[in-house]
């Protein structure tokens, strides 16, 4: 959770300086995932984008391949979420996980969750 500030202006003697004005909720998820079927980093690439892309259109996540971008059928992808509660970004991170899973081409070998807590 990260919780916005507004500062006041003119606050009396023994007023907080600072308001909460709301809060949001910071999640990312890591999807390692290994494609047996390529046998390029072209053939990789086109699998790798089209999960990226439709994840970013689907579900209004941000998405990218964060790791083993030289390896020909091993990836690991990043996506993360800002929601204005926890239960509708955990619920956004589900969908995209699922979306990941539904892909008969590849097989997912890990998946970890990351929250962002500013109390």
């Amino acid at each position: 959770m990260l919780c916005l500030l507004r500062s006041a202006t003119g606050h009396a003697a023994g007023e907080l300086p600072e308001a909460i004005i709301g809060c949001v909720y910071v999640g990312a998820l890591e999807v390692e995932i290994h494609i047996p079927a390529v046998g390029s980093l072209k053939a990789k690439r086109s699998v790798v984008r089209h999960l990226v892309e439709a994840s970013r259109q689907r579900f209004g996540v941000s998405a990218s391949e964060v790791a083993h971008h030289d390896l020909w059928q091993r990836s690991t992808l990043g996506f993360a979420v800002v929601a204005p509660s926890a239960s509708h970004a955990e619920h956004l991170l589900d969908q995209v996980e699922r979306f990941v899973w539904s892909h008969p081409e590849l097989e997912v070998t890990s998946t970890r969750r990351h929250w962002l807590d500013c109390r």
